[in-house]
């Protein structure tokens, strides 16, 4: 590909005022719009500090410019430029939005937090977001370091990953043909446990889940809890079952574990079809390095009798393999294994239950749109803000997934910056003919069918200006 002109035939100018750079923006405002964005702020969200004024303008404003890529406060004016004042309404400075966030107050955000939940269950009756959720719902916990730098920021400190920042703890909700969204995110201080406060997301998240269908209404679908060894505890697991959801907890290596463990018998290993697995059609099995094996369990025996919780113990093991270490012609005199534990109450056969737990780690994706996005930086000094931050992310995040699943069968799947890069990210040029606002996109788009099926299913961009 080369330049049709030479540089001295070449010239550019910032002159067109018809043009915008996200034109997929007007379909997904539509859709916010059509889910009440606006009056659910307006209901809920009860700011008066001086800056808080028209929040139900504000609120929107800010996950309109996550939605079109924003990372940063500065980057809101991302949504002022060229015709976009006459496609949309309601446009702040990021000057206003930025001293509208610093008017939160820890109470502002949970209310905040109602509103996310509020609009994910609108956005799910509206799109095809979560199909089967009445069958079987996953919902998977996990935290996340954000680094920061300086010494400004509230809350910062190490962590668990030695590095400095703030901590993000996620709640997310998908179905075995869905991609996950957030049903629920608080920020905390970097020099935190992660489980410290993880069972009121769960219980916050459960509600949400409900809200949007899981498990059915009579609550007969599954609804598995997944998470990692930091989150093994009693609070967790509790909350889980009071919100009559079963459990998937990576258990910790403790020594009762360990003894459990070393009591399954030695024919009760199952290989399964892991990476590099070979099938032997002589003994019409897998030869894996590795095997499956459960065991009945009791955990947290420490704590009052009330508080034991019996379950399975579904162990896999994996070969220790290390043949910088074995001298040449020497086998190993036995094996040694690694061995991953599941404490769970799942009902599904072991393999299955194991392959399940596994895919616990899908919201690992989700953590790293959040930060190739608007959690690329946690832009205030002031902590409340970069709480109500998060929380405008996860809006901005499954609005983006809802506009997704509208689009296309791969776009309901693809990560968000692909639906941003795809869909959001289209320019175009704005025209009035007959009273009515057009939108002129590039020809031969890629994307036009999956564009013009988020345009339709929205009804079209909001009223202009």
């Amino acid at each position: 590909m080369r330049l049709s002109h030479g540089s001295p035939a070449l010239s550019a100018s910032f002159d067109d005022p018809n043009l915008v750079s996200v034109g997929g923006l007007a379909p997904v405002l539509a859709l916010a719009q059509s889910c009440q964005l606006g009056d659910l702020v307006a209901e809920k969200l009860t700011l008066k500090a001086i800056g808080g004024v028209n929040a139900a303008i504000k609120v929107p404003a800010l996950v309109a410019g996550m939605v079109a890529g924003a990372d940063s406060i500065t980057d809101m004016d991302l949504l002022r430029h060229g015709g976009m004042g006459r496609l949309f309404t309601g446009i702040r400075a990021p000057s206003t939005l930025g001293t509208f966030l610093r008017a939160f107050t820890f109470g502002h955000v949970r209310q905040l937090d109602s509103i996310a939940a509020a609009l994910l269950t609108s956005l799910v009756a509206a799109t095809p977001l979560l199909p089967g959720a009445n069958r079987v719902t996953f919902l998977d916990l996990d935290d996340t370091m954000r680094q920061t730098h300086g010494y400004a920021k509230q809350g910062a400190g190490y962590g668990y990953t030695k590095i400095k920042g703030l901590n993000a703890l996620l709640a997310t909700i998908s179905t075995p043909t869905a991609a996950p969204v957030i049903g629920a995110a608080r920020l905390r201080r970097g020099a935190v446990k992660s489980a410290r406060g993880a069972q009121h997301l769960v219980a916050e998240a459960l509600g949400t889940a409900r809200a949007v269908g899981a498990g059915g209404p009579d609550r007969s679908g599954l609804v598995l809890l997944r998470g990692d060894s930091a989150f093994y505890g009693h609070a967790v697991i509790a909350a889980a079952r009071r919100g009559g959801a079963r459990f998937s907890i990576t258990a910790r290596m403790d020594a009762a574990v360990r003894k459990a463990i070393a009591a399954i018998d030695p024919e009760a290993w199952t290989p399964i079809r892991y990476p590099q697995a070979v099938w032997d059609e002589q003994e019409q099995c897998w030869i894996s390095d590795a095997e499956v094996a459960e065991t009945s369990f009791t955990a947290f025996t420490s704590r009052r009798k009330a508080d034991h919780v019996t379950a399975r113990l579904i162990v896999r093991r994996v070969r220790r393999l290390n043949p910088a270490s074995v001298p040449t012609g020497q086998g190993e005199l036995f094996a040694a294994h690694r061995h991953h534990a599941v404490f769970t109450d799942s009902p599904e056969p072991m393999l299955a239950a194991e392959t399940t737990h596994r895919q616990h780690a899908v919201i690992e994706q989700v953590h790293a749109d959040l930060k190739a996005g608007p959690l690329a930086h946690l832009p205030s000094g002031s902590f409340a803000a970069n709480s109500a931050w998060l929380v405008l992310a996860a809006m901005a995040f499954n609005l983006t997934r809802a506009a997704g699943a509208l689009a296309s069968a791969f776009h309901a799947k693809a990560t968000t910056g692909t639906i941003r890069a795809q869909l959001i990210a289209v320019p175009a040029r704005l025209a009035r003919s007959a009273r009515r606002l057009r939108l002129h996109l590039p020809r031969d788009w890629p994307w036009e069918h999956a564009w013009t099926q988020l345009f339709d299913a929205t009804g079209g961009p909001p009223a202009a200006a």
